[in-house]
């Protein structure tokens, strides 16, 4: 669940991609990249662990010349959190080609192993993003032409969809010709098209959300569709092609859930309107199904931010008076992001910090986005009595997380999810709360549709199971688990750790 960037344009760039950046640091706050194009026709990268505004310098922004580049923070789900695995990639032949990738590829074992045997090409790590890179250059190779058309990249992307599976928005941008945008045929990751016409000339930007081009300024144009290639040359002329075969619009409806900031669009749904909508319905089943504790609720709290809306329309929907009873540390990470379990614990009490007034000798209603390990919720709940809860109520705008995410969120095996293999009061009595209610899944896909009926599915495999890629089989679940795990995880990042201080030394 990473964040991109990509800008053609007529003046430098540097500073707008570490605007954007900054912009979608809530996908992604392991690592962070911008690799641009000088005169010359040199790549200039920079990349290194950490949020954007400590990868950046201002001796790194001056050497990141150049009017077109690609940028990326990194969420890791597949490989580790080493510096090596940072985005973006590149590879000096063919042309010298550069890559960012959001999602992840449900075939990469086989893929990896077809590589090499066919092209001989070698990845270098754990990456699925670089091995993706490899793909779409050895299909460029292949074309053997000193100048591709954009005909002949759309044949280059056309080939790398029938490779690949899985979910993934791609930027990549190729020395002397330009930047490709190309969407799964799913469109299970966003990706969205933006222009502004400067000097008469028109500048081109893809980013996963809007909220990335409106603090450049750059006009929300459209949605790149699934299975589509957008190319841009450096000298701004744009070109687009369907180039995957059945390509329907499923998007992953957790983004809209979750990842996604409120002010952004995304596949024609403004994600803020889609939560008011959450609210809204999950406010009508709490009113249906909880008769006689709604007289017993004193006020509505969120778990802050992304559930604030939700609360509030929930609040209306019952008549109750909304509080914000929990104040947030900006400074601290997502703790659903956070790659261990470790981690994820000690950053909870760290980002959140309670006003007692709004606890004492109340009986609360705590809202909250989704539930997932359970480990969050579960010290929401022991804050929240600690302050002086009397009882304590709790709403999820999501519905029960039962089974992993295999298209680029770290929800890795079904073991590590509080519901899997549980009821809701099983659930209810392990995160310590009186009484607990789940959205509907359908609500949850009429809150999205409400905004946009023309979206034809989503992928709802984290509560139902079943995966839209249809090639996700027990044998390949049970592998993830056992590689994503928290333990190997924990395994990874100590062999990283020690790799680079032995390079270092």
């Amino acid at each position: 669940m990473c964040g991109i960037v990509g800008i053609v344009s007529q003046t430098p760039v540097n500073e707008s991609i570490y605007a954007a950046l900054t912009l979608l640091q809530h996908r992604g706050q392991d690592a962070a990249g911008i690799i641009t194009v000088d005169e010359e026709n040199r790549f200039r990268l920079r990349k290194s662990n950490g949020l954007v505004s400590d990868v950046f310098r201002q001796e790194h922004m001056l050497r990141l010349q150049g009017n077109s580049g690609l940028g990326h923070v990194r969420y890791p789900t597949a490989g580790s959190s080493s510096v090596s695995e940072a985005q973006p990639f590149y590879v000096n032949s063919p042309y010298g080609l550069s890559l960012v990738h959001n999602g992840n590829l449900t075939n990469s074992s086989e893929l990896k192993e077809t590589l090499f045997k066919q092209a001989r090409r070698h990845v270098n790590t754990n990456s699925d993003s670089e091995l993706l890179l490899n793909i779409l250059a050895n299909h460029l190779d292949k074309i053997n032409k000193d100048h591709l058309t954009a005909q002949d990249i759309f044949q280059a992307v056309r080939e790398t969809h029938r490779d690949i599976r899985g979910a993934y928005a791609c930027l990549a941008m190729i020395i002397g010709h330009g930047i490709v945008a190309f969407r799964d045929p799913f469109g299970i990751r966003p990706l969205v098209l933006g222009k502004r016409v400067e000097n008469g000339k028109t500048d081109y930007m893809f980013a996963s959300e809007t909220v990335a081009l409106d603090i450049v300024g750059f006009e929300y144009v459209r949605d790149v569709a699934p299975g589509e290639a957008v190319y841009v040359t450096f000298e701004g002329e744009l070109y687009s092609e369907q180039c995957a075969e059945h390509a329907v619009l499923k998007p992953c409806i957790f983004e809209f859930v979750y990842f996604a900031r409120p002010d952004s669009i995304m596949d024609g749904v403004s994600v803020y309107a889609s939560r008011v909508h959450m609210g809204e319905k999950l406010g009508q089943k709490i009113a249906c199904e909880w008769q006689d504790e709604i007289a017993d609720i004193d006020v509505v709290i969120p778990v802050p931010e992304t559930s604030t809306d939700i609360a509030l329309q929930i609040g209306r929907v019952l008549n109750k008076p909304y509080r914000q009873g929990f104040v947030k540390n900006r400074y601290v990470g997502r703790t659903f992001i956070m790659p261990g379990q470790a981690q994820r614990i000690s950053s909870v009490r760290r980002k959140l910090n309670t006003i007692k007034a709004e606890f004492k000798n109340k009986n609360v209603l705590l809202v909250d986005d989704s539930i997932v390990r359970g480990t969050t919720s579960e010290q929401i709940v022991e804050m929240a009595r600690a302050a002086g809860a009397k009882k304590v109520y709790f709403a999820s705008a999501a519905p029960e997380i039962r089974y992993p995410n295999v298209y680029g969120i770290d929800m890795p095996t079904k073991h590590e999810l509080i519901a899997y293999g549980r009821d809701v009061d099983q659930i209810a009595r392990l995160i310590g709360v009186d009484k607990l209610i789940f959205q509907d899944l359908e609500a949850l896909k009429e809150s999205v549709l409400l905004e946009n009926p023309a979206i034809q599915g989503f992928d709802c495999s984290v509560f139902t199971g079943e995966y839209i890629t249809g090639d996700v089989t027990e044998q390949y679940l049970e592998s993830i688990a056992s590689q994503r795990n928290d333990l190997a995880k924990k395994k990874r990042e100590k062999d990283a750790t020690n790799l680079e201080i032995h390079n270092e030394n």
